[in-house]
């Protein structure tokens, strides 16, 4: 017995072709008047495309059938119908002609397509990877609360919630969180799920909503501690994506390379003398905007083969770097920070953290922060903390590169972004 969705049927009067689809692939039934029942081949021209059905009957060797086989119906059962009209067009369901708007309107139809089935197989098997990796590296997973008092970073960029007589909000990151754990000695902690970010963006590379892959680690001797954790942790992905997705990689029409050398760490500093060597004028003291990292990783595969590069030590003015990270002991104008850039888009971003009480409390009244807002953090830090630092990888960007995608709404199962709330 098989059961699947109608994806196709052809009547040629007395032999009628069915192709039935479910998450495994394809199988042609061949219904031939005078072979099967009259009642089977009746029933199978009144069909719909993409009604449920299930058949019993024999599996044969095929020349002509896709796959090499085909199945002789000898029962048949509607197990729902579809009506007519599919509000989104396919006539193979894995080469899509309906725009992405549309498609994600309807996204319980366009998640039917083998190719939308395609990309979401390589993203679970991307998350158990990565699980996996952290697992046997010693790391302990956790689950943070998603409600928080304080927001992690800047305060326009959060979803406030109403809790009980207060304001609560939705987590920019499991961050604070992920310290406190430093503070309580667990050393190496990991966490994939869900983080909110307010932001106002409408690009093909943003969402309120996505999945973050964070971990901490504790007693390290610097930041590039951090990055040979993410560069384990991606490499260790990429690998297992190639060993075990073949079928689906293939269906994409992609070929995922494997790093053949280790990921080039180049300051920012650097990184603005390259941008201005190809005419660009980066902002001194401003991370790099899209076409600034495009450029960047254009010049690193150029320069060192490879398709990562790590930008290092972040300006500490600069505004995307939280008030938590660790200055630079003989520059305090740059901070232990970085970010590692895929193919031109920023995937992670990281560093060494400050864990000594009154450096962290200066520097958050340096980033015009009031210390005592938040104090419920800072009180980590009074009793010891080892030196720290840590990550977040967004799941969804890592998927879009590694399948080379146009937008990251195609790599999250149910976008949500400043004009996007159902389904």
């Amino acid at each position: 017995m098989v059961a699947g969705f109608v994806q196709e049927l052809r009547d040629l009067g007395s032999i009628r072709f069915l192709v039935l689809r479910d998450r495994t692939g394809t199988l042609q039934v061949t219904a031939r008047r005078g072979v099967v029942s009259s009642s089977v081949f009746d029933s199978i021209g009144s069909l719909t495309n993409e009604s449920v059905v299930a058949f019993t009957g024999k599996v044969v060797p095929s020349a002509v059938a896709h796959g090499g086989r085909e199945l002789i119906p000898k029962d048949m059962v509607v197990l729902a119908e579809a009506e007519t009209g599919i509000p989104i067009e396919f006539k193979r369901l894995d080469l899509i002609r309906t725009s992405l708007d549309k498609r994600l309107e309807h996204r319980f139809l366009d998640l039917r397509s083998p190719r939308s089935t395609a990309v979401f197989r390589v993203q679970s098997a991307l998350g158990d990877a990565i699980h996996r990796y952290f697992v046997e590296e010693g790391f302990v997973e956790t689950h943070t609360s998603k409600l928080v008092a304080q927001a992690t970073e800047s305060g326009t960029t959060v979803f406030p919630v109403g809790y009980f007589s207060r304001t609560a909000y939705l987590a920019q990151s499991p961050q604070f969180y992920k310290q406190m754990l430093m503070s309580a000695g667990f050393e190496k902690v990991f966490e994939i799920g869900p983080v909110f970010r307010a932001e106002k963006h409408h690009t093909p590379r943003h969402l309120c909503e996505y999945t973050s892959i964070d971990f901490e680690t504790s007693y390290i001797d610097g930041f590039d501690a951090v990055m040979d954790i993410v560069e384990a942790m991606i490499v260790r992905a990429v690998r297992d994506i190639v060993a075990s997705c073949q079928r689906e990689l293939r269906l994409l029409g992609v070929e995922p390379q494997l790093p053949k050398s280790r990921f080039p760490r180049i300051t920012m500093r650097e990184a603005y003398r390259m941008l201005e060597a190809r005419g660009l004028k980066p902002l001194h003291g401003e991370d790099l905007d899209p076409e600034g990292e495009q450029a960047f990783c254009a010049e690193v595969e150029s320069s060192h083969g490879c398709e990562f590069g790590f930008l290092t030590e972040f300006p500490w003015a600069s505004a995307s770097r939280p008030f938590y990270v660790m200055r630079k002991e003989n520059e305090p104008d740059w901070a232990y920070s970085f970010d590692l850039i895929w193919k031109g888009l920023e995937i992670t971003t990281g560093g060494q953290r400050e864990h000594r009480y009154e450096r962290l409390r200066k520097q958050c009244g340096e980033k015009g922060y009031s210390p005592d807002q938040f104090q419920f953090y800072l009180d980590f830090f009074r009793y010891g903390v080892p030196p720290h630092g840590g990550s977040g990888t967004g799941l969804e960007r890592l998927t879009m590169q590694l399948l080379g995608l146009e937008n990251i709404r195609e790599s999250t199962l149910l976008p949500r972004d400043p004009g996007r709330l159902t389904p």
